[in-house]
């Protein structure tokens, strides 16, 4: 899938996609919009305020994708420093910031994610069953983000840890059932690139 983002006049990025990369960056954005989840008061609230001051959960997420996305603040202890009392302290501070950031953080995701989406339903036909997207500085920005954790979470999924498992992905044969999450991963990684080089001034 050949598609890269060019920058625009005025700020912003374009690239042409045809339906069935539409479909497939659309499709992605819902399935991480659903693994996010709605707000702590479900996703329409009927007391912002209240919201506002909701405090989030304090232990990470179980799915392997959640804890990437949102992972601890702070690492486990150095070898030299690796004791029992230090690394209780270390959860302790995770699970405080963690409890008072993580829904500001998923409703970032959240609104990343739907803006991808609610542009590329915004999109008219450019015939041959394609569409331009123009992207606004600020929408680049938002695909920007929810790109990146596309990526995130489609890597995590195939394991990918390191340069040297992304290097093995060029390798895989055409019949192994990853191939298709390994094409969009590769393709997700170009459009990122692209996308991020028509930010830079």
């Amino acid at each position: 899938m050949p598609g890269h983002f060019e920058p625009i006049p005025g700020g912003g990025a374009a690239v042409a996609l045809d339906e069935v990369e539409i479909s497939i960056i659309r499709s992605l954005a819902v399935q991480l919009l659903e693994l996010i989840g709605p707000g702590p008061g479900g996703d329409a609230s009927d007391d912002p305020l209240a919201e506002l001051f909701a405090e989030g959960p304090s232990e990470p997420p179980s799915d392997p994708v959640l804890q990437r996305l949102f992972p601890d603040a702070y690492g486990g202890p150095g070898k030299e420093e690796a004791t029992v009392d230090k690394a209780d302290e270390q959860r302790a501070h995770s699970a405080e910031f963690r409890r008072f950031t993580e829904n500001d953080l998923r409703a970032g995701k959240r609104e990343d994610a739907l803006a991808v989406i609610r542009s590329l339903d915004a999109l008219t036909s450019a015939g041959e069953g394609g569409a331009v997207l123009k992207l606004s500085p600020e929408e680049s920005l938002r695909w920007m983000r929810a790109l990146n954790d596309l990526r995130l979470a489609i890597g995590t999924r195939l394991d990918i840890t390191d340069e040297e498992d992304t290097d093995l992905l060029y390798r895989l044969p055409d019949e192994d059932p990853r191939k298709p999450m390994v094409m969009a991963y590769l393709w997700l990684g170009g459009l990122q690139e692209t996308l991020v080089e028509t930010l830079m001034p």
